[in-house]
This record gives structure tokens, C-alpha cells and sequence, in this order.
């Protein structure tokens, strides 16, 4: 039972859009600024990069905390990397904007920091390296989830849950980034 409240609860934490809610206190409305997107990133577009930090913490501390928790309450790896696997979409098709949630690059880097935080710190590494030369925000994403998922896999030292948790992850976040890669094919994607 314990597994199934877990998994709840990483959905209803995943599902708050924390972007939605900071810039609604500021008087923002993302969905009519920059992409639309409720991620961190369009947050610095709309309200600068304070806000945006703000924003990436508590987007990430949603994947975190039940990926740790599970682990702390010495739950079996499946329900963990379930409870994770849901925090991310809940991010991506939160109840509280009718299915229209972020990106969930965020949500999955807490989710990796819970994991493996040199994998994930690998992995937001890249992210940075790639946005820095590029200026391209979902080059570095997509780079980055991949970066951490490839080490988690090659790495052989993780149950297999957890394996599928970050092939599952990065999975759903390419998904998600579909337009922004056709974009990327065609040289249209906005520099940030």
C-alpha cells in the first residue's frame, strides 16, 4: 500500500506547475510569452534568470523527493522507479492545467539527482556545455537527459528498474520535445 501512495502522491507533486504559479503571482501568464512553455526556461524568458532558478529548483525537488523517499522507506526498486517514472509525467500532463504540462527535463533531473548525482551532474553538465556553445536550450536538454540515461545503463550497477526509469525518462522528454526537434532538423529552433 505503501508503494501505491507513493506513486499518488509523485503524480499530484509532479502536476503542480510551479513556472505557472510564480509567474501568475508576478502577474505573468507564460502560455502568451516566449514558447508557451511552463519550464524553467521560459521562465527566464518572461521574468529573468532569479526566477528561473527558482523555478528549475522546485520542478526538479518534484522528481527528487520520490525517487527519496521510496529509497529511504526501503520500498522495492520497481514501485521507486514507477514513482519516478510518474513524477515526470505528471510534470508533462499535470491534472492542474488539463494535461498541458512543461517538458519534464527538469523533474527528471531531480529524478537523477535522487538516482545517481554524479550521473545526473554529467548530465546537467552537458546541458550547460551544449546551451552555452549553442544558445540552444532543447539541443542541451535532449543531450543531457541522454548523457544521464547512457551512464545509468552503462554503468551495470543499477537494478534494471532503474535502468528503464532513465531509458523510460529521457524516452518521454524526447517525446515531449518533438516540435522543438523538427525544429532543430530544419536550423528554425530559437536561440534563448
Amino acid at each position: 500500500m505503501t508503494a501505491v501512495w507513493l506513486c499518488l502522491g509523485a503524480y499530484l507533486l509532479g502536476s503542480i506547475p510551479f513556472g505557472m504559479v510564480v509567474a501568475r503571482l508576478k502577474g505573468v501568464n507564460l502560455r502568451q510569452v516566449g514558447s508557451g512553455n511552463i519550464g524553467a526556461t521560459n521562465v527566464a524568458r518572461a521574468m529573468g534568470k532569479g526566477w528561473a532558478i527558482l523555478v528549475l529548483a522546485a520542478d526538479a525537488a518534484k522528481g527528487f523527493v520520490p525517487v527519496w523517499l521510496g529509497c529511504r522507506l526501503g520500498l522495492a526498486p520497481e514501485p521507486v522507479a514507477l514513482a519516478g517514472f510518474i513524477a515526470i509525467a505528471g510534470h508533462i500532463f499535470t491534472i492542474f492545467l488539463r494535461g498541458r504540462g512543461g517538458k519534464g527535463v527538469a523533474t527528471s533531473l531531480g529524478v537523477a539527482l535522487a538516482l545517481s548525482p554524479l550521473s545526473a551532474l554529467v548530465g546537467f553538465g552537458v546541458y550547460v556545455a551544449v546551451f552555452a556553445a549553442t544558445r540552444l536550450s532543447s539541443l542541451g536538454s535532449l543531450l543531457g537527459v541522454w548523457t544521464f540515461s547512457t551512464l545509468i545503463v552503462a554503468g551495470h550497477g543499477f537494478p534494471w528498474p532503474y535502468d528503464a526509469l532513465a531509458i523510460g525518462g529521457a524516452a518521454l522528454v524526447t517525446l515531449r520535445h518533438h516540435q522543438n526537434i523538427g525544429r532543430l532538423l530544419r536550423g528554425e529552433e530559437k536561440r534563448t
